[in-house]
């Protein structure tokens, strides 16, 4: 019974952060206009 309990009050306080999430909106920001320049490392060996 407890564990039941238990999950009720964790699912309720995951709704109730995603309800506040909601409510308040995406955070205004911006993207980096310069790209991620990455490389695959080297073969073994070569």
């Amino acid at each position: 019974m407890r564990a039941l309990v238990a999950a009720a009050i964790g699912l309720t306080a995951a709704l109730a952060l995603v309800l506040a999430v909601t409510a308040l909106g995406v955070p205004e920001g911006k993207t980096s206009p310069k790209p991620l320049l990455t490389t695959a490392p080297a073969a073994p060996g070569k």
